[in-house]
């Protein structure tokens, strides 16, 4: 028995709405603004590194967590692993020029975070003092 489909055979399909719950542009932004993509991206926006540089760089995150980050922007296409056939074994970790423009768009917006915490921390400071009884 064929297996009917809400999508007509032949159809486009539908533009990338990040509001739309299905879109799969919203998986890509989870990848590129994690705590650990953002940071990974503009590290490589730098040079490129090699596994225990971007460890030492990337202040609190755990090997197991480089290595996810890294395998789900490389899989996204934004990462480019180069293992060298040498011994000890060397693998360096660079920017794709889709990685670049994402590193570029995250880049801006940590750096606008950064200038901003004065601000942030004088709000939070009044938010809880209007909460307080």
């Amino acid at each position: 028995m064929p297996v009917s489909s809400s999508v007509p055979v032949g159809a486009a399909d539908p533009a990338p709405d990040v509001n739309s719950a299905m879109c799969p542009s919203r998986l890509i932004l989870e990848h590129v603004t994690s705590r650990w993509g953002v940071l990974v991206l503009a590290a490589l926006l730098e040079r490129p590194h090699r596994f225990s540089e971007l460890r030492r760089r990337i202040g609190g995150v755990s090997e197991k967590m480089l290595s996810q980050t890294l395998r789900t922007l490389e899989r996204d296409g934004f990462v480019h692993r180069d293992a060298q056939p040498v011994i000890p074994p060397r693998v360096d970790y660079s920017l794709t020029p889709l990685g670049t423009e994402a590193a570029e768009q995250v880049w801006g917006l940590a750096r606008w975070t950064e200038s901003r915490v004065a601000e942030v921390r004088a709000a939070r400071t009044a938010y809880d003092a209007a909460k307080q009884p």
